[in-house]
C-alpha cells in the first residue's frame, strides 16, 4: 500500500501541474481511503466508470475529465451527488488531470496520439513542448487524405470524419489537439499544416477548412484522449508498485 498523498504528489510534480491556468481542478477532487494499492483509468468519471470501480475494489480513480469545472453549477445535485455519493461511501479517491495530461511531452494525450500515428514532433505553435496544446510534426513519408484518414482509423479503432480541402494536397505536416480544440484550426493553418487532428467538430470548423485549405480530422473527443491516462497510470505502476488497469468506457463522440 502507498499513501495516497504520495501518488498525488507525484502525479502532480510529473505534470507540473502549477504551469497551467485551467478550469477544473488538477489532482485530487474527492478524497477516498489513505492508502492505494488498486488504480483505475478511464477518460470521465462517469457513473459507469465508479461502477467498474468499486466492483474491482480500486481505491484510487485516475480520470483526464473529473468534476468542479469552471461555470458549472456549484450545487451536488442530481447526478454530480449520485456519482460523488458512490465514491464517498466506497471510500475511492478521485484524481484528476486536464491540461496538464494533454500537454505533457511523453505521457500526455498529445505526445501518446503522436506516437500511434507516428508522427515525428517538431514542438508546439503555442507555447513551449510540455505547456503548449497545439502540436505540430510531420510524416515520414508524405500520404494522401484519404491514406491518412485510414492511418488515423487504424490506429484509433475508429472513422474520423474527414473534411478534405479543395485540391487534395498530400498531407506531410500535421498539426494536432486532441479532444474539442477544433477552433484551434486557424493556427494550425497559420502554422503550415497540410491536416489537422481535433477530437471534435463544429458546424463552423467543415468552412474553416475548406476556405483556408487544409484537411480536418475530427478523431473523436474520447478516442483522441484515451492514450494519456492510460500512460500515467502504468507510469504509477512502474514507478510506485500499484496495481493499475484501465477501462474504456465505450464513447462515440
Amino acid at each position: 500500500m502507498i499513501p495516497r498523498d504520495t501518488l498525488v504528489q507525484a502525479c502532480d510534480a510529473m505534470l507540473g501541474t502549477s504551469r497551467f491556468n485551467d478550469y477544473t481542478i488538477n489532482g485530487l477532487q474527492v478524497a477516498g481511503r489513505d492508502s492505494v494499492a488498486r488504480v483505475m483509468s478511464g477518460v470521465t468519471a462517469c457513473q459507469a466508470l465508479l461502477d467498474e470501480a468499486v466492483a474491482w475494489q480500486a481505491d484510487l480513480l485516475l480520470v483526464h475529465h473529473g468534476y468542479f469545472w469552471k461555470n458549472e453549477p456549484v450545487a451536488i445535485t442530481g447526478i454530480k451527488q449520485r456519482r460523488i455519493r458512490t465514491l464517498l461511501l466506497n471510500d475511492i479517491s478521485l484524481v484528476a488531470y486536464h491540461l496538464p495530461l494533454d500537454a505533457h511531452p511523453s505521457l500526455g494525450n498529445n505526445a501518446q496520439l503522436a506516437n500511434r500515428l507516428s508522427l515525428e514532433v517538431e514542438g508546439c505553435a503555442d507555447g513551449e513542448l510540455g505547456e503548449g496544446l497545439l502540436w505540430l510534426g510531420r510524416l515520414a513519408e508524405a500520404r494522401s487524405c484519404a491514406a491518412f484518414a485510414g492511418q488515423v482509423a487504424e490506429a484509433l479503432g475508429r472513422e474520423p470524419l474527414l473534411i478534405e480541402a479543395p485540391g487534395r494536397h498530400a498531407v506531410k505536416r500535421v498539426a494536432w489537439c486532441t479532444g474539442g480544440a477544433q477552433d484551434m484550426i486557424v493556427k494550425a493553418w497559420e502554422a503550415g499544416a497540410d491536416a489537422y487532428i481535433s477530437g471534435e467538430i463544429s458546424e463552423r470548423t467543415t468552412h474553416l477548412a475548406r476556405e483556408l485549405g487544409i484537411h480536418y480530422l475530427a478523431a473523436g473527443h474520447h478516442a483522441t484522449e484515451r492514450y494519456g491516462v492510460q500512460a500515467l497510470g502504468e507510469w504509477l505502476a512502474r514507478e510506485h508498485g500499484v496495481c493499475h488497469r484501465f477501462v474504456d468506457i465505450d464513447n462515440p463522440a
